[in-house]
């Protein structure tokens, strides 16, 4: 590789730049590691979506160096892991891959041994998963001894895997350059490079990476720099990570400062538009976000606006938020994704979930925590679980925040709106149980202070909470009749426990009202409609008003053909969250006169999030053909991912296809608690979708998916 220059630019994740006298090396004992402490789950911790033998391993860091070549749509380069074996008599290393990775050679060295020379290593791939395999590698036993650093060189290619997401320029914003960008949550990135992919393992990175001249590199890293003369981008993470937050962005980039430790990053096209958007917000509610929860231990938080194939709302990579560009459309839509990806950069990234089954760890309280920073919006969001329990029942099994899954399933399947909203109730009832919110605030704050860049378990969060408030653990509070924490946890049905949500009444009645109105008279009186003006409500409000209408259809033909009347030119002026609602509602009452309103917005979008849905109701209802039809005349505009699911939804559509008001089990942000559109029929998972949250954003969207 070639020198940096003297002074490197620093470009992505901080000001500091990375320091060029003291180049970054495998096994440097001064970096942080991950060694497992008081907060580390307690061994073996299982992990049925990973093939890995984590548990034998402490994996100290790694380094990635990849070339990118946009031509092939390829990756190349190697990997090396830093590993510190646990165990006696372990002489094979086991890690998560896919069939899209092609290894070339692996090999094994022992930092200071005097072995010169690194041994190659013979290995085996296995199938494990639709969504994976393992690599099984045959370690020297003499190079393995328990607490002595090896070094593993794994040199690959990556092909199509689900993790990377390659762009042709007509499929970005500007429509100048490719692009390419990965997602990893929550086991794809086993398809970018092979890996312990599991949250339960978390690690420091660096990566070089080498492109074609005019082409910017991000990643999700903590430091930056850029040799312009070779087209090197190195990075560096200082803190561990686990694997699904690796993440890499390339192309036309570029950006602005929009605060002391925030940039925004996006295509030329774009980034007046978003920096407008956003303004000084992202250092504000930052600053919010630290008054409660103590310090941001990130150092950036920078943003990149990505084109609309990107597959879900956004993704909380920690330093580099992935947003997607659609979302700028609407204002409160974005405040609410921007808040909540701010807020995971406590719970999420800095305190994780050890295993899937668990996941509410990150994403309940980390509404919670988004809710503190801000209450906008706040009133909306439980009327969608609601309406979600209507539909599944309470003896749901994806409605517990503890999902037991047997071995080859998804996690994506988890990825549901109890995550979320049940999650959140439930570090609410524990506000509420130690009696005072900001005493609670203060809870957290030495929540995260003690399990700092830590993966955790349900319990870990429930001993310390008994251990910090000893009146409550004296009182019993967690075995209290009905509302035992081990029922919260392994129930199934709504939450135990709601906070009072009547200061949202001035909100939600107007809407209540009007959907009884138009519920319950064919034809209402005009002058009664128009009392409800609709272009000064805010957007949650439209869009909880579409929601309740969609629970309610079919309509009949007079009501939908006033509702048209009334309301859709002023639908066609606001932003996708509105329109894609509206246009369900079209769909799936076999309204014809609206019908030219959804080829024109299937034409305008190539999003997952807004596309599929619609394409469900088509195919679910009698308006299959006109799907077939805006398939064949926008195909070529979809990224390969997309029109693979919509191939699948138009073409196999009988074994796939469900009640059409029947909710998906993927309930749907990167990723953020935005209003969604009303679910549609589940959709079968394929090897080359995107990672969990980009399947849970379609019908997710009132949950905030980022991730």
């Amino acid at each position: 590789m070639a020198e940096l220059q003297q002074t490197p630019t620093p470009l992505c994740c901080c000001r500091k730049s990375l320091p060029v006298t003291r180049p970054w090396c495998v096994g440097d004992s001064t970096r942080p590691s991950a060694v497992p402490g008081p907060g580390s789950p307690q061994c073996p911790l299982v992990d049925v979506a990973s093939a890995s033998n984590f548990s034998c391993f402490q994996l100290q860091h790694f380094h990635l160096d990849l070339r990118l070549n946009f031509a092939v749509k390829e990756m190349s380069g190697w990997l090396v892991l830093d590993l510190i074996p646990i165990q006696m008599g372990n002489h094979i290393l086991v890690l998560d891959s896919h069939p899209s990775l092609l290894i070339h050679s692996i090999d094994c060295k022992v930092p200071r041994s005097g072995q010169e020379e690194p041994v190659s290593l013979t290995y085996r791939i296995d199938p494990f998963t639709d969504y994976g395999s393992s690599l099984n590698i045959s370690l020297p036993a003499a190079a393995v001894k328990p607490g002595r650093l090896i070094e593993i060189t794994i040199r690959y290619t990556t092909t199509d895997g689900p993790a990377i997401w390659w762009l042709d320029s007509e499929l970005t914003c500007g429509q100048s350059r490719p692009l390419v960008f990965t997602q990893g949550h929550s086991v794809c990135n086993r398809s970018f490079f092979p890996c312990f992919d599991t949250p339960a393992v978390k690690s420091t990175y660096t990566a070089t990476v080498r492109v074609p001249d005019g082409v910017t590199v991000l990643m999700s890293a903590s430091r930056s720099a850029y040799s312009k003369q070779d087209r090197v981008f190195q990075f560096s993470m200082e803190f561990p990570v686990p694997s699904y937050l690796v993440a890499l962005v390339a192309g036309e980039l570029q950006h602005v400062d929009v605060g002391p430790r925030s940039r925004v990053w996006a295509e030329p096209c774009l980034l007046s538009c978003a920096v407008k958007k956003l303004g000084g917000s992202v250092e504000h509610w930052l600053g919010v976000a630290e008054d409660l929860f103590g310090p941001y231990l990130w150092g950036r938080c920078d943003i990149v606006f990505l084109p609309p194939s990107f597959p879900i709302v956004a993704m909380e990579n920690p330093c580099l938020t992935f947003i997607i560009a659609s979302i700028l459309e609407s204002s409160e839509f974005l405040l609410i994704d921007v808040i909540h990806e701010i807020a995971h950069g406590w719970f999420g990234n800095t305190v994780t979930n050890a295993t899937w089954e668990e996941m509410w760890l990150s994403e309940g309280l980390a509404t919670y925590a988004q809710r503190r920073i801000t209450t906008e919006a706040y009133v909306v969001r439980l009327d969608a679980l609601h309406r979600q329990l209507r539909l599944l029942g309470d003896n749901n099994p994806v409605s517990k925040l503890q999902v037991k899954f047997e071995p080859g399933v998804n996690p994506s399947s988890l990825m549901n709106l109890f995550t979320y909203e049940k999650g959140f109730c439930f570090v609410s009832y524990l506000s509420k149980l130690c009696g005072d919110i900001h005493r609670f605030d203060h809870f957290l704050r030495d929540y995260i202070s003690k399990f700092k860049f830590k993966s955790v378990v349900a319990q870990d969060l429930i001993d310390y909470f008994l251990g910090y408030f000893p009146e409550l653990q004296g009182a019993a509070v967690a075995q209290r009749e009905g509302l035992e924490f081990e029922r919260w946890l392994s129930g199934c049905g709504p939450p135990l426990y709601e906070p009072d949500l009547s200061g949202g009444d001035p909100l939600i009645q107007p809407v209540q009202d009007l959907c009884d109105l138009w519920r319950n008279i064919e034809c209402p009186d005009l002058q009664t409609v128009t009392s409800f003006d609709l272009s000064v409500w805010s957007t949650f409000q439209i869009v909880l008003f579409l929601d309740r209408m969609l629970d309610h259809s079919p309509l009949p033909h007079g009501v939908m053909a006033n509702l048209s009347s009334c309301y859709s030119t002023l639908f066609d002026g606001l932003n996708a969250e509105v329109q894609i609602r509206w246009l369900q509602m079209v769909v799936r009452n076999t309204f014809y006169p609206d019908l030219p309103r959804v080829q024109a917005f299937l034409h305008k979008h190539t999003s997952r999030m807004y596309t599929v849905p619609l394409y469900e109701d088509l195919v679910a209802g009698v308006m299959k053909y006109v799907a077939v039809e805006i398939f064949y005349q926008t195909q070529r505009r979809m990224h390969p991912n997309l029109r693979r699911t919509i191939q699948q939804i138009l073409f196999q559509s009988s074994s796939t296809q469900s009640n059409q008001n029947a909710p998906a089990l993927s309930l749907m942000s990167s990723s953020s608690p935005s209003p969604s559109p009303s679910p549609s029929p589940s959709l079968t998972t394929q090897p080359q979708q995107p990672s969990a949250k980009a399947t849970t954003t379609i019908a997710l969207r009132d949950v905030n998916v980022s991730a």
